[in-house]
């Protein structure tokens, strides 16, 4: 491969706000990145947390078929030998074949966040590096604080890293650290260090973190100087503002620059795999985030919309199969005819732009957006929509009646709510009452336990997000409220919504189209 990546989502990822993994979470995190092929994967700091000793302890069992583990700590402390280093020995104990040492290259913190000699600090870097190495380990020396420490004492951050080249490190990886530098200094950092070395082809890496919004920039920039190992977390969280977000740099240099990082198939896995490493740890993948979010292919105005219908290129600077996406044609008041009938054609395909049911619905789209409506987050809503105008859609059940209470006991009871449902399908009616943590979560758990004798499949079937939306705030609480429902049967994930003055309305709205969809999705079968 012509750039060789190390995932670091397990240690410098975990230090991200909000992101707690534990060791389920860590091993299903490897798997994933296994998957992917990244060839590298820095699981964790054995030396501080007793989690991540009992990782390393199982990790080095799993059956890894494309990367390698790799165990991170510092370099011996002051006035210790490398064996006689607690840190040095949990390091060796984890297993890893390969272990990231990071020392200081910044004269500052030498100076006054170690507080010793500059001597001292290189003697901690060597002797590191060659006691591992003797331990038969590759070792990668990360040289913190580089790009600052070269801005202000060039000299003692080269030596740095000639000290871990001397001592035979394999790897020597420049760090931006504080995520402060344009890519200008990193690229002449990086060719300063390339002359410097007496190991010209030793590999030179880079880690970027995001600070100034520029990690995927300076990444970008050190390879063109010559880095050939990069380090980022798949989707970008790590300490402070994050690190270089390997989704969104993958794609750009094999599809753009030519560079070979993953295997075959691993670039058509991406989306996939960032979705399930962002899920694990908890956190909603940004929709923005180029390539693999929600949104990176997605087109909401109409000229782009028709555009891009017409000719892929026009709006689009690759093809989202390419990443393991697909392209979104959002609809909206803005969007268009083209936009609508290309929505329409997924239920039939005879559907133009100059087709009735397209005229009708683009205006009725107008009509509804003006009120309140916004079907862009909702495609299931909209798709339902369109059957309607286009014929095609026989309800599954009528809500008969329906009844929403909640209680508010005093004292230390929890309140809850009560809710009670009459639906009639094909030609027999159901009576059925749920209890809910609120009105919603009541009506929800009332309907599906009034269907499911009919459709057993809605027992898969769960909400995992509800939002609601004030539209005409001037209005107080007598204002106009737009839900939006997601919901998941365990494989796929869709949204829709409702619109009315009452939340409980609008919610049961949201319900049932969900429902509805489900159903449609899986032809009324079980």
């Amino acid at each position: 491969m012509d750039i060789e990546l190390l995932d670091t989502t397990l240690r410098d990822g975990a230090q991200g706000e909000g992101i707690a993994f534990s060791v389920q979470d860590k091993l299903a995190v490897i798997r994933a990145l296994d998957e992917l092929g990244i060839p590298w994967i820095e699981a964790g700091s054995p030396g501080s947390n007793p989690k991540d000793a009992e990782l390393f302890s199982l990790a080095v069992k799993l059956p890894l078929e494309r990367s390698r583990l790799c165990a991170f700590g510092p370099t011996r402390r002051p006035s210790r030998t490398p064996a006689a280093d607690p840190g040095i020995e949990r390091l060796l104990a984890s297993g890893a074949p390969a272990l990231s040492i990071f020392g200081k290259s910044w004269d500052l913190h030498v100076r006054e966040i170690l507080r010793i000699s500059q001597e001292e600090n290189l003697a901690m870097i060597a002797e590191t590096v060659a006691y591992l190495k003797e331990q038969g380990r590759l070792v990668f020396f990360d040289a913190e604080h580089f790009f600052d420490g070269f801005k202000d004492n060039p000299a003692y951050a080269l030596e740095t890293l000639k000290a871990a080249s001397d001592a035979g490190a394999d790897r020597i990886v420049l760090c931006d650290t504080n995520g402060g530098s344009f890519p200008g200094a990193i690229a002449g950092g990086v060719r300063a260090a390339a002359d410097y070395m007496e190991k010209p082809a030793l590999p030179l890496g880079i880690h970027a973190h995001n600070d100034m919004g520029l990690a995927l920039a300076v990444s970008f920039a050190a390879v063109e100087a010559g880095c050939v190992h990069v380090q980022g977390t798949l989707a970008g969280f790590g300490e402070r503002c994050g690190n270089a977000a390997l989704a969104a740099f993958i794609p750009s240099l094999e599809l753009k620059l030519g560079y070979s990082c993953l295997p075959p198939e691993g670039l058509a896995r991406i989306s996939e795999i960032t979705r399930v490493v962002a899920e694990v740890a908890n956190v909603a993948l940004p929709p923005s985030m180029p390539y693999v979010g929600s949104s990176a292919f997605s087109h909401k105005g109409g000229m782009h919309s028709d555009g891009v219908l017409k000719l892929r290129r026009s709006f689009e600077h690759v093809d989202p199969a390419l990443v393991g996406s697909h392209r979104r044609i959002l609809l909206s008041e803005v969007g268009g005819r083209s936009a609508v009938a290309q929505r329409l054609r997924r239920i039939d395909p005879a559907v133009t732009r100059d087709h009735p049911a397209a005229v009708l619905l683009a205006e009725k789209l107008k009509e509804m957006e003006a009120s309140g409506w916004a079907f862009e987050g909702a495609g299931a809503s909209f798709d339902l929509l369109a059957r309607r105008e286009l014929g095609r859609h026989e309800p599954f059940f009528t809500i008969l009646a329906y009844r929403v209470m909640s209680e508010h006991p005093t004292g230390k009871s929890i309140a809850c709510s009560h809710a009670w449902v009459k639906v009639w399908v094909d030609g027999q009616d159901e009576i059925a009452a749920a209890e809910g943590d609120g009105p919603v979560h009541a009506l929800d758990g009332a309907l599906r336990r009034a269907l499911i004798r009919f459709y057993p499949q809605l027992e898969r079937v769960r909400l995992t997000d509800y939002k609601v939306r004030v539209i005409n705030g001037g209005a107080a609480t007598a204002a106009r409220v737009r839900v939006l429902i997601e919901s998941t049967d365990g494989r796929h994930t869709w949204t829709t919504l409702g619109v009315s003055e009452d939340i409980i309305d609008a919610s049961r709205a949201a319900l049932v189209d969900s429902i509805e969809y489900k159903l449609i999705e899986d032809g009324g079968e079980t």
